[in-house]
């Protein structure tokens, strides 16, 4: 049988490819070498993440460059995206992009599987368009090896984080594997969540918790950071030190800035609903920790551990008795010149030496 360069390609190497966006332009620089007329190609799928449902790669012949279209998942459990409102964001792209009709194959047995469109320079002929035919069949299991990987590395990164998805994928599945790292932390969690859970119905404390989390998570990420764990109402959350304590500090006062910026609005909205205020204590650290895993033989957690951890978990602990919302450790404010307040030295329950303490200026 006789195989085209472009269906070789795809039998033999396509697997390889990196990622859907570069099998795109990978497979329509074939098709050109095979003689096809395009001007453009359009690859839509679903994938697996929190915020987006549907992604289309959008390939120009003319300049070999991929951009992306995002189609949102719905906001409502379990809703089911439209794919008429988004898988037809490629069809219009190419619509745009040349004169003729636009030739569009679902690869794969399932109708609502991805979906690879093209259109030509000119009307394509019978035989260009079985070309395309075939080579969507052909596309299937590549595709579909692409697609796994980048459900494997989405799952980790929604779970675990990007920083430490990407060292799981890198390290082998065993304990004992890890790195020391020198990282600025934080530890924030809700006041008054125990006393909230039990007087409101489940649907409202979880979207309160998703709310705090919006706000806290959010601002953290904003400013470079990676949250870790969530723990009940609460997280833990690193800036790795890469060049220099100093930025990986301010990044996390930022941040914890902003967050606290974000809640003051939230519980604005939260009163004209007749919702109680949620407020939030946070505590940020500069230490070493060790970054890996740990756990049972065959039930690994990846996290970071240390002295470092348990600090910053005891400073939150003093929000509340010290009336403040963030407090800071010594080691952390020798490291900015942003204005801190000092509260003095406190003892700081199971850390032997006591810790200098320090507030933001307006609490």
């Amino acid at each position: 049988m006789h195989l085209t360069s472009t269906l070789s390609w795809l039998i033999d190497d396509a697997a390889g490819t990196a990622s859907a966006n570069r099998l795109l332009a990978e497979l329509g620089s074939h098709l050109l070498a095979d003689g096809l007329p395009l001007a453009g190609g359009a690859l839509t799928l679903e994938v697996p993440h929190p915020l987006i449902a549907r992604r289309t790669w959008l390939w120009r012949a003319d300049r070999g460059e991929v951009i992306e279209a995002l189609g949102f998942a719905p906001q409502l459990p379990f809703a089911v995206l439209d794919k008429a409102e988004t898988g037809d964001a490629g069809r219009r792209w190419l619509q745009g992009l040349a004169p003729g009709p636009v030739h569009e194959d679902t690869i794969g047995t399932r109708p609502d599987g991805p979906s690879v469109g093209w259109i030509g320079t000119r009307p394509l002929t019978r035989g260009e368009a079985d070309q395309l035919h075939r080579a969507a069949r052909f596309c299937a299991a590549p595709l579909a090896a692409i697609a796994a990987r980048a459900t494997l590395t989405a799952a980790l990164e929604a779970y675990l984080g990007r920083r430490s998805a990407a060292r799981v994928l890198a390290s082998p599945l065993r304990r004992n594997t890890g790195e020391t790292i020198e990282a600025a932390l934080v530890f924030a969690d809700l006041r008054g969540f125990t006393a909230l859970s039990e007087s409101h119905p489940p649907a409202e404390v979880i979207a309160a918790l998703d709310a705090w989390f919006d706000r806290i998570a959010g601002a953290i990420h904003a400013f470079g950071g990676e949250v870790l764990k969530f723990i009940g109402d609460g997280l833990l959350a690193i800036f790795p030190v890469t060049a220099g304590a100093r930025g990986a500090c301010e990044a996390a006062l930022r941040a914890v800035s902003a967050a606290r910026v974000g809640m003051a609005h939230l519980d604005i909205e939260r009163r004209k609903m007749g919702l109680p205020s949620l407020s939030f204590g946070a505590a940020l650290h500069l230490g070493e920790v060790h970054w890996g895993n740990i756990g049972a033989a065959d039930r690994l957690d990846f996290t970071a551990i240390g002295s470092a951890v348990n600090l910053v978990s005891r400073l939150e602990g003093l929000c509340k008795p010290l009336e403040k919302t963030v407090l800071i450790s010594g080691a952390l404010a020798a490291e900015t010149d942003m204005p801190l307040v000092s509260l003095g030295t406190h003892e700081l329950r199971g850390i032997i030496r006591p810790c200098a303490v320090f507030a933001l200026p307006d609490g």
